[in-house]
Order: structure tokens, then sequence, then C-alpha cells
């Protein structure tokens, strides 16, 4: 596999998919990604809800999902993982980190997670998922504003200058009860740890929960000031 269009190509496609979509319904964004990309466009999937995984399969099947697993994750991060497979049928890749946890610690001495939050990410997210990238023309992605009102400035269909490719955000203005909504209607699968108080589940080590009444993602990263893994930066 290796990205179809040139960079200038992909910014015009950014520009003109989101001068054409900025006010299109979801599915028609990712209808119009299979169109423009087919298999060169791949969807990431955290695996808390997979709403977006469940709209690749019914419209764009071709597209593959890609689960980055990090070793950290919670169990009922993995069975969720399985259970889309089983019950959407979509393609999916697992992605892994250059090291393993153990070798990561054998390098870098235990619990880089808390001492050197952001080496940690960049060893088991960034970094494989950077060079994972470099294979594809398009990335579809789960960012709401609802749920990161930092991340303000993006739009639904974009060019990323880091990695030239077009980065597409279908779920970008839904709000809480829109993802519910969807969710409940179509028997999207979901990560039971959502109704467990983690409204934002990461790696397990860095995932806390969280009182209804704080912001959703307080529970990740608590106490450092860490607000991004690196992906979306």
């Amino acid at each position: 596999m290796s990205p179809h269009f040139t960079t200038r190509e992909l910014r015009q496609i950014a520009d003109l998919g989101q001068r054409d979509l900025e006010h299109a319904d979801a599915l028609d964004v990712i209808k119009w990604v299979g169109a423009t990309f087919g298999d060169n466009a791949l969807l990431t999937q955290s695996m808390a809800n997979s709403t977006l995984a469940h709209m690749v399969a019914d419209v764009a099947p071709e597209i593959p999902v890609v689960f980055l697993d990090t070793g950290y994750h919670f169990p009922q991060t993995l069975r969720t993982r399985d259970e889309l497979v089983e019950r959407t049928g979509v393609t999916l890749i697992t992605l892994t980190p250059p090291i393993s946890v153990e070798e990561q610690d054998e390098r870098f001495g235990p619990e880089l997670n808390k001492r050197d939050p952001d080496r940690c990410c960049y060893i088991r997210k960034v970094r494989p998922m950077d060079e994972f990238l470099l294979h594809y023309d398009a990335w579809i992605t789960g960012m709401r504003l609802a749920a990161a009102p930092h991340r303000r400035e993006r739009k639904i269909i974009e060019f990323d200058p880091r990695r030239h490719l077009v980065k597409v955000n279908p779920l970008l203005h839904w709000s809480d009860d829109d993802l519910l909504r969807y969710t409940i209607e179509n028997d999207v699968t979901v990560n039971p740890l959502l109704y467990d108080g983690y409204p934002s589940i990461g790696c397990e080590p860095c995932t806390r929960r969280v009182d209804p009444s704080d912001d959703p993602r307080s529970g990740r990263w608590a106490g450092s000031g860490k607000l991004e893994c690196g992906l979306h930066i």
C-alpha cells in the first residue's frame, strides 16, 4: 500500500471536501472518504464507543479499522475490540509499538508513563501510528469538540501538514446526546467502562474514574497537566 495522491493534490482534496461537506451528515462524509480514497484510507478506533467503525462497516467496508494496542489497555477495551469484529465484520488491523512494555521498562526504567508520559505516549502511540500512516492518503478519527473543547480549531476535513494526508473528523460537531442517540438506535458496540465512570478511556495506568460533574477528559493523565497523547497535535 502506498499513497495515490501528491501532497498538492491532497491539500486540494481536503479544501474542496471541507467546502462541500462542512454541514454534511457523518455517513455522507464517510461515503465520500470511501469513494475518494477506497482502502487507501483508514479509521483509527480507540474502542470506547465504536460508532465510526459501525458506520464504516455500513457504508464503506473497504476502509480498514486500526486499533493501536499499546500493551497497557484495560481488558474491557480488548474485549470491545473483539466484539466489534464479531458483530460488524470490519477489517481490523491491530498495530503494536516497536518495543514491548517489558523492553521499554528495561530500556527506560519502570513506570515511564508516570515519570515521562510524553515519551511513553510517543513510543507506544505516536511513533507507530506516524509510521503506519505513511502508507495512507486519508485518516478518519473520532475527534469531537464536545469531548475535547481545546480542539476547537479542527475542521471536519483538513490537511494534516505533519503527516501529509487528509484528516477526516466526521463526528467533530456531534454532542454527547447525538452520540448516545446513534449508539442506542443502532445497537453500537460500546466499551462497558463508559458506564462505569470512565467517559474518556485510554491506557489503564493513565486513566481513572471521574465524577459526573467533572470534565470528561480529567481522568486522562490526571494531575500531570497533559491533555493529548500526541496523535492529534
